[in-house]
Parts: structure tokens; sequence; C-alpha cells
């Protein structure tokens, strides 16, 4: 009977709806299990990512110096950004992220005619896409300010442990300069002095927060930090953290009211200012800012300086011949007479490598960032929330810092600048939930306890 009426089209329909009807159960069971257990997979890969490229344990533990630790946390982050756009949710992408895929395209375009298309190849899906996939993924899965704190406890407390035992060990180069003991850009003095100034308004936003004990750490943490720039002896990093410092004050002493700050820094500034005039070659370098015949001891901080005003012309005058698609990602230093030399100046270095297109897509990116700082500033979390209002006014010093430091750095390709793009990208999701809606989470116990309590919780 059955075969009869499937035979003659009776039964058939019956299954079928009922059939369609088990898929469409089946289709919505997936995708509510997906983005129930999507975000917290993700969040935990970003995690994973952001201790392996800040703390970098290969460098201390020799077996997994074995493991391409590299491969494995860009892997963990494309992964996670595949795992992200699962879900019923529908994906969001902000204004600024969505900048940084066209910078991405347009350094695609410029690898075929690149000088050496295989370093391009490299720099671009290399170093600077992992910085657009994780500052796409901060921006995408963070959705709460413990989240975004654990994020920013990994970058403050890594930069600021690298710096204390780099010194602790007087890891000097050969020009005596300080360098990270990690083997990454912190090794190199100008790169751990813009990324100590980038994370000093961070590491001054958890102590400043912190009670007992934690708030003495993180203020020796913050010496520390100072003096690591003053040891690196690098001018780039130096002007970025006085331009760190003195958003600070401004937005920590001043507008916070916090007198005993502005009084503090004063000091701080006093101190450090004369323990440096009595170095003779760090005051050469200070001087040579402004002053580009005065000698150092041991090599020239003249003939530095005359050496990075003939690569900043160089990159100029590159860029300007090349404005459409530059002469490659990552090419820049094969024109250098010495041989591998940068330009030092982010803006240059990129608009000769990647074409005009690329310099004005990567500062539309960073006028994103500060547009978003001040979207953050006009909502309710950022005026009811001590410790929102903490993290904003860090990432705009940090921000300022960055730009100040990448006149004077090339630094285009490296991750930290994406990162930051991404904290404020993550800062206006957060903004934009009802603030009542978050304060009733924090009644409850569990979330309290996994990264809920916050600035009016305490």
């Amino acid at each position: 009977m059955d075969a009869l009426n499937s035979r003659s089209g009776v039964a058939a329909p019956d299954r079928w709806a009922g059939g369609k009807r088990r898929s469409a159960r089946w289709n919505k069971l997936v995708e509510t299990v997906v983005s129930l257990k999507r975000r917290p997979f993700v969040f935990a890969a970003l995690l994973v990512f952001f201790g392996l490229y800040y703390y970098r344990p290969e460098d201390f533990i020799q077996p997994l110096g074995y493991i391409p630790m590299a491969k494995v946390a860009g892997i963990l982050g494309f992964v996670a950004l595949l795992a992200g756009t699962m879900g019923a949710e529908k994906l969001t992408v902000p204004r600024a992220i969505k900048i940084l895929w066209l910078l991405l395209l347009q350094e695609t375009f410029c690898i075929p005619t690149a000088l050496w298309p295989g370093g391009a190849f490299a720099t671009v899906f290399g170093r600077f896409g992992k910085g657009v996939v994780v500052a796409m993924l901060i921006g995408m899965v963070v959705v709460t300010i413990g989240e975004l704190r654990k994020l920013l406890w990994i970058q403050a407390s890594a930069v600021t442990v690298v710096t204390v035992l780099s010194i602790a060990m007087r890891n000097y180069g050969d020009e005596g300069r300080l360098a990270g003991i990690q083997n990454s850009i912190l090794a190199n003095p100008n790169d751990l002095a813009i990324n100590i100034a980038i994370t000093f308004p961070l590491a001054l936003a958890f102590m400043l927060y912190a009670r007992g004990v934690k708030k003495l750490i993180w203020a020796l943490g913050l010496g520390f930090l100072c003096l690591g720039v003053v040891l690196t002896a690098s001018r780039s990093g130096l002007l970025a953290l006085i331009t760190s410092i003195i958003v600070c004050v401004w937005e920590y002493g001043i507008r916070g009211k916090r007198r005993h700050l502005v009084v503090i820094t004063a000091v701080v500034f006093i101190l450090g200012f004369s323990a440096a005039v009595t170095n003779a070659r760090y005051r050469a370098r200070v001087e040579s800012i402004v002053n580009g015949d005065v000698e150092g001891q041991g090599k020239s901080a003249a003939a530095s300086i005359k050496a990075r005003k003939a690569l900043l012309k160089l990159s100029v005058v590159t860029a300007l011949t090349h404005p459409l698609l530059g002469i490659g990602p990552g090419c820049f230093q094969l024109m250098a007479d010495a041989g591998w030399k940068v330009a030092h100046n982010a803006y240059t270095e990129l608009a000769s490598e990647a074409g005009i297109p690329a310099l004005i897509l990567f500062l539309a990116a960073l006028g994103a960032a500060f547009k978003n700082i001040v979207q953050i500033r006009k909502s309710p979390h950022y005026l009811n929330d001590p410790e929102f209002r903490l993290f904003t006014q860090a990432l705009w010093a940090g921000l300022a810092a960055y730009l100040t430091g990448s006149f004077f750095a090339s630094t285009e390709y490296n991750l930290y600048p994406y990162y930051v793009i991404g904290y404020t990208c993550a800062m206006v999701r957060i903004a934009s939930l009802p603030l009542a809606a978050k304060s009733e989470k924090r009644k409850s116990a569990a979330f309290s306890r996994f990264g809920y309590a916050g600035g009016n919780s305490r």
C-alpha cells in the first residue's frame, strides 16, 4: 500500500514536507548551537593568539622552539575568524576594519609588480594580513569590558615583563642600547621603545584602577617602562613616550582631577631629565633630534640623523615616482644604497612601497580609530563606568603616542597599531549596549566572576 501510494505520488509530498520540517528544525538547532558556542571559542583563540604573540614562550622554553609558534598563532587567528563569521547573527564590520581590508587589498595588488614579489607576498600575508585579521576579531568578538580587560592586560603585562627582564639581564646590543630579550620585534630597541610608549597608558590605567599590592606592582612597572625607553636610547620612542605622558597627565590628572598624579609626574620628569643630561651619549642622541651636528659617544649622532634624512628623502621620491602601486610591500630596503635600510617613517615608507592610495587608507584607518574615541566619549558607559573611561583615555593616549613614534620608525607592518584600532572598535560595540542591561548582568555572581565586574561594582 505504501509502495502504491508512493508510486501514485500521494504519500510522497507528506514525507517530503515532514523531511523538510525536520531539516529546518535541525538547521535551526545547529545555528543555535553555533551561536551559543562560537564566540567563547573565538575569544579563547584570540586570547591564545595574544599570549603567543606577546609572551613568545618558545623564546624561554627550548622544546617549544621546534614548533613554528608564529604559524600556529596565525592559524589560530584565521580559524577564529572563520568561526566568528558563522552563526545566526548578522556580521557587522566596523568602518575602521573595512578600511584595513581595503588596505590589504591595495597591498595585494602591489605584489605582482613588486621589485621582489616573494618578499612582498610574505610581507602582506605573513605580517600585515595577521594584523587585519586580529583587528577584525577584536572588534567583532569582544563585547564586554571584562573581555577587553583581559586582552589589554596581556599586552600591558607582557611588555612590562619583557622590559623589566631586559633591564635586569642587561640585554644591551653592540651600540649599548637596551633591546628586548625576545626574538621578536621587541628585540629591536626602537620597536621596544614605541611599544613601551603605547603600553604606558594601559599600565597606568591598570594602576589607577587597582588596589593594594597590585597598585604598587603596576607603579613599579611604570617606572621600569620609563627607564626602558631611556636605556633604548630611541629618539622615536622618547618622543612617543613624551606624547603619551602629556595626554595621560591631561586626561587622568587635569581632567580626571587627580592632582597628585600631576605632581608625581612633574617630580619624576625632573629627576629623569636630570639623570638623562648626565649621560653624554644619550644627551647627544636627544639633541640630534633638533641639531644634527652633535656628536655622541661611539657612533656619531650626526651621521645617524644624516642617514635617516637621506632615507626619508629617498622614500618620498620613490613614492612620487611610483604613486599607484609603489615598489612592493617590504621592498624599500632594496632601494637603500647601504642595503636593507628602512625609511624610519611609517607613512612615507608605506607610500613608497604600496602607493599613495595605501597611505590614504592607512591614515583613514587611524582617523576612524580617533573617531571611535570621540564616539565612545559621548556614551553613558564613558560617563558612568570608571574602568571603561580609564581604558578609553588609555587608548587615546596610545594612539597619540603611535602617531608620534611612527613619524620616526617604520611600523606599518607590525601588528600592535592594528590591535589599538581593533580595541577602539570593540569599545564602540561595548558602548552601544544598554548600560542598564550591563548593570543587571553584574548582579549575577557568575557573570561578575568571569569578567563583568567593572567600575560601577567597586
